[in-house]
């Protein structure tokens, strides 16, 4: 297996499955074992279906099987360790006299996993490079462990903003867009303000320091009166049209709009007819 082209895959799951119908797709089920037997668990004589072993090294979960251990029911099991799920057939059970335990880990969290598990009738085959697990039912459980390579995936493609191509200085972080971080609006100030910042952003060596925070749509537009005006701003104000000018004072204003209200007075003055024959 190590001089293999392809990745080395670890065993990511082991589980029990009663056949090839209850076990999962992701599964390979070990109907054989290494010199040419059934690989069918069964607890006794008369039992009409037995269960088989079977192992997945899907990826997708982001776990592995570092370890895996055989333990009798009066053992306790290993911290860390777990007992191996069944796929088993209605009312079918598995025994339980003796048990197989495996430690879960992440996969990014080590770098040798279990690789490999298969099986041998109880006899005085051995299989290199492997480790015995122990026996159980008439089988003998071996399991291979090394380091492990991953196939490569595909990394999502990340859509950021390099702020320093738009900047003046290119000073400053990339600053990335993100859904949960959108960049800060840029400010709105006038050309005046503009052209003040311009001013103040420039340092000893003469460079603008502006950042494209500091556009605005009017900027580099230049400030001019419309042709209609440029007219009458050329020319000069004839100092005749000024004489006719009267400055008035505070007096004048006074008589001019002067009121005396005599039409008021008069009216409230006036009796009314029932009144004057009373009189």
């Amino acid at each position: 297996m190590s001089m293999s082209s392809a990745p080395i895959r670890p065993i990511t799951a082991v589980a029990w499955a009663s056949s090839t119908t209850t076990c999962p797709g992701q599964f390979t089920l070990i109907s054989m074992t290494e010199d040419g037997t059934a690989a069918n668990f069964t607890r006794g004589f008369g039992l009409k279906s037995g269960y088989y072993l079977c192992y997945s090294k899907d990826l997708s979960g982001g776990m592995v099987v570092s370890d895996v251990q055989v333990i009798s029911d009066k053992d306790t099991i290993p911290h860390g360790y777990c007992y191996i799920p069944e796929f088993m057939e209605p009312k079918a059970s598995v025994w339980k006299k003796k048990r197989v335990c495996v430690r879960m880990v992440p996969v990014d969290s080590v770098s040798t996993a279990v690789l490999d598990i298969r099986l041998t009738t109880k006899s005085k085959m051995m299989l290199q490079q492997y480790t015995c697990l122990g026996d159980m039912l008439g089988y003998v459980l071996w399991y291979m462990k090394g380091t492990f390579s991953t196939p490569p995936q595909a990394k999502p493609r990340s859509i950021s903003l390099d702020m320093r191509k738009l900047s003046f200085d290119a000073a400053g972080p990339p600053l990335p867009l993100r859904p949960s971080n959108p960049p800060p609006a840029p400010p709105k100030i006038s050309h005046r303000r503009s052209t003040l910042k311009e001013k103040e952003s420039k340092d000893d060596s003469g460079h603008d320091s502006l950042n494209v925070y500091g556009i605005t749509a009017m900027d580099g537009v230049p400030f001019v009166l419309h042709p209609k005006f440029q007219t009458q701003s050329n020319g000069k104000v004839s100092v005749v049209k000024l004489d006719d000018i009267c400055i008035k004072s505070v007096q004048d204003i006074e008589n001019e709009y002067h009121y005396t209200f005599t039409v008021e007075e008069l009216a409230a003055k006036r009796s009314r007819p029932g009144m004057t024959s009373n009189s």
